[in-house]
């Protein structure tokens, strides 16, 4: 059995908000190309991702909001919904792939087929509040994976762990008033979305950070802050919306993170995972916009995962 699992689908290259727009399909080729390079598709089990369901969806967005999405979608040409976010023709299916990657890698993990899954995905999805498309995204993936966990699967605890540049805004806002699920975060702040410094909810424990912090500040954050108050939850199963925006090559943000960084904090996670009785991750990629520090960061973080 291979231990981990690569999900991703061609649809999820389709959807485009413009030239020279950051979030582009270019970001998904970057990161196949230096998979196959570092010769990493010969120990990996690969998955073409499925629409997630309406069903699904709707855990973690209303109904009317999913009917909101949809009748935005434009026949032809680029539909904004706010001045980043914004709808082609093919944006909903590759939204729909990118949610049901999540809930594939879940069912995969949780039914012991393998130890983790990394979801190569996009639109991302942890700025969509639960009636809200905004910072590229349009479903909050990683929720509507931890709410399959918990509704589906019968799990009576999640942790979601976030160490995008931003802040995963819709993620707190979906479970704002979950305590089954504890959500664990970095992010630079003052910065988009300008949110999350404070009133977070005490099942959470997110740490802003100022620009121009580096990986000995994120790990002594991550071993006093993270590992203690997800220890005290015992997650039976861990999700990382898995943001590559915070290494130092990345213009979009002004943190200091390197790939070593990023293999660090993915082993402490897995030791956490194993500590808790199991070891089951499952990781959703949110941003990073270097091609070239994406491609490198992901690849080292799913040779951590896949632990060569």
């Amino acid at each position: 059995m291979t231990t981990t699992a690569f999900i991703t689908h061609r649809e999820c290259w389709l959807h485009d908000m413009g030239t020279f727009h950051p979030e582009c399909p270019d970001r998904l080729s970057a990161i196949n190309d230096r998979l196959i390079a570092a010769g990493l598709d010969l120990y990996l089990s690969f998955y073409d991702a499925p629409y997630a369901t309406p069903e699904q969806i709707t855990r973690a967005h209303p109904l009317s909001y999913l009917d909101e999405l949809t009748a935005n979608l434009p026949e032809h040409g680029i539909r904004h919904l706010d001045p980043d976010t914004a709808m082609s023709p093919h944006t909903m299916k590759a939204a729909l792939r990118s949610a049901g990657a999540g809930v594939l890698a879940t069912d995969l993990v949780l039914k012991g087929e393998v130890e983790n899954a990394f979801c190569a995905i996009r639109p991302p999805g942890h700025h969509a509040e639960r009636d809200k498309a905004m910072g590229f995204c349009f479903l909050n993936n990683v929720a509507i994976a931890a709410l399959h966990a918990l509704e589906v699967h019968g799990l009576e605890r999640v942790a979601i762990v976030d160490f995008d540049v931003h802040h995963g805004n819709g993620t707190e806002d979906i479970f704002r008033d979950d305590p089954r699920v504890t959500m664990a975060s970095i992010f630079q702040h003052p910065f988009y979305p300008y949110c999350g410094a404070e009133n977070s909810p005490r099942h959470m424990c997110n740490v802003p950070v100022p620009a121009g912090t580096r990986g000995d500040a994120f790990r002594q954050i991550v071993s006093d802050m993270w590992i203690p108050a997800l220890r005290n939850h015992n997650p039976q199963a861990i999700f990382i919306s898995a943001g590559f925006d915070a290494h130092y090559e990345d213009d979009m943000g002004s943190l200091g993170l390197v790939e070593a960084d990023y293999i660090w904090v993915t082993q402490q996670i897995k030791a956490l995972a194993a500590e808790c009785g199991h070891k089951r991750i499952i990781s959703v990629l949110e941003g990073g916009y270097s091609l070239s520090s994406l491609a490198r960061s992901v690849v080292s973080h799913v040779k951590a995962l896949a632990d060569l």
